[in-house]
């Protein structure tokens, strides 16, 4: 159902409070389908305003809008869906509090066995990283393209490519096998 959406640029903002007009802008210029709140505050009363903030602008744009680690918070603002990292709760709990209709989202850094187990335990989309250096994860395992490649074979879910992906290079991750890229810096790192 959802998995047509998973496609193209799926933008994350970066762990601060969001600049809406910048993200806006890159939303319209770039075509974003997917947009990750990812803000690692512990203020709840914060991140349930810029969530808010942000699902409207998703709204507005028809762009899907996913938390970040935050299930409970997706549940409170009726996101889309969430993305669960290896520490985060289980897929399960997540399809138990979101429902049916949510769009969960794992990330499986460079194994496809996870991936693998994460599609059969009912995950809309696999997450694989880091592609490429990172910047806003320098110590971030690398997941050689051609790992994406031998996941298209055996995955029906999409793959969304991660790490250090910019405008450059995204091709290259579009042609190993990847359904969507993620991009954070290549969107919204400021030039100055």
């Amino acid at each position: 159902m959802f998995n047509k959406k998973i496609t193209g640029i799926y933008a994350i903002t970066p762990n601060k409070s969001p600049d809406l007009v910048l993200i806006e802008q890159a939303i319209i210029k770039h075509q974003i389908n997917i947009l990750q709140y990812r803000h690692k505050t512990t203020n709840s009363l914060v991140k349930l305003k810029e969530a808010q903030q942000l699902q409207q602008l998703c709204w507005k744009h028809h762009t899907l809008f996913i938390i970040n680690d935050d299930i409970n918070l997706a549940q409170k603002i009726g996101a889309d869906g969430v993305h669960l990292g290896k520490n985060d709760a289980s897929i399960k709990t997540a399809r138990t509090q979101l429902g049916d209709q949510a769009i969960i989202g794992i990330s499986c850094y460079n194994d496809v066995h996870l991936a693998k187990q994460g599609q059969n335990q009912g995950a809309d989309y696999s997450a694989f990283g880091a592609l490429f250096p990172s910047n806003t994860k320098p110590n971030s395992v690398h997941c050689p393209l051609d790992i994406i490649t031998q996941a298209k074979f055996v995955l029906n879910i999409p793959i969304v490519g991660i790490g250090g992906i910019d405008f450059n290079n995204q091709q290259q991750a579009i042609n190993a096998g990847c359904d969507a890229v993620a991009m954070l810096n290549a969107l919204f790192q400021s030039t100055d």
